[in-house]
């Protein structure tokens, strides 16, 4: 599949990959099904049209780099996967199985696709800005993209790495944030919050960007100007979504973190996902 920004065939991917995810987490009966969901027009933004990498060749070598920092959101990622060609979609029924190569976080070392395996949050970034930094000493020309969850950002390390990136400007670095607002016991806000979080950023020399993380059209508009900027320095998007998207009574709900639909859910959640 060739890349596109046919915003029209985007959505219906997005859509695709939302329906996914509740099937997968209902016949698994497990996985991060709210912060999933929020991040599904992101990936579908960022695999379908804005990363260069190819599917065949996962490990080539000037492949662009993808790292999901919130680990624990991996059905979505896995979904996005699928349907860009690493794996078969059928394979998506192995989700968490323990002979399965689409474990609950993803491993490099099992998953094809999967640049670096994740789960510890707020180690991400740091992943991220090493590959960076390797491309540097390697003379190559791919960018990298690290996904960031709002929750983990509370954590030191994710400042460390954003410290020194700003500081020695790294190039061709991006990370997005995530921001739905809601963990994994509450609000951001209730729990500790992030604000003033853009002025945070640029405090550490980072270039900021906001954007409706679930409008496919403004997420290409912004990714392509982030993708100018980053020849210069770190650029980061905080990308405002809603947790549980496309579901309505998933929506802004802390509960749903790390819960699985039970039949009656599920059953509820594609009808309303069929009805759009």
């Amino acid at each position: 599949m060739a890349p596109t920004n046919d915003v029209g065939f985007l959505e219906s991917v997005a859509h695709r990959i939302r329906t996914l995810i509740i099937d997968t987490a209902h016949a698994a009966g497990a996985g991060h099904t709210g912060g999933s969901l929020s991040e599904v027009e992101i990936l579908t933004a960022l695999y379908f049209s804005f990363l260069n990498i190819d599917p065949n060749r996962p490990e080539w070598e000037e492949r662009d780099r993808f790292i999901l920092s919130k680990g624990h959101a991996s059905l979505g990622y896995y979904v996005a996967l699928a349907l860009r060609g690493y794996f078969p979609v059928e394979s998506l029924k192995t989700f968490d199985r323990e002979d399965s190569a689409l474990q609950a976080h993803p491993d490099m070392h099992k998953c094809k696709g999967v640049d670096y395996s994740t789960g510890s949050l707020g180690q991400g970034l740091s992943i991220g800005l090493g590959m960076a930094l390797g491309r540097l000493k390697k003379n190559l020309q791919f960018r990298t993209v690290v996904l960031l969850g709002d929750g983990e950002c509370q954590e030191g390390q994710v400042w460390e790495a954003a410290m020194f990136a700003g500081s020695k400007r790294i190039p061709k670095l991006i990370a997005i944030v995530d921001y739905n607002k809601v963990q994994l016991s509450n609000t951001i806000d209730a729990n500790l919050s992030l604000e003033p979080f853009a002025i945070k950023w640029e405090a550490f020399g980072w270039d900021v960007l906001s954007v409706d993380g679930h409008n496919i059209a403004a997420l290409l508009s912004m990714l392509s100007r982030a993708d100018k900027i980053a020849e210069q320095g770190p650029v980061v998007i905080i990308a405002n979504t809603i947790k549980g998207k496309g579901v309505s009574f998933m929506e802004g709900k802390y509960e749903w973190h790390g819960k699985a639909p039970n039949d009656q859910e599920y059953t509820a959640a594609q009808k309303e996902l069929r009805s759009r």
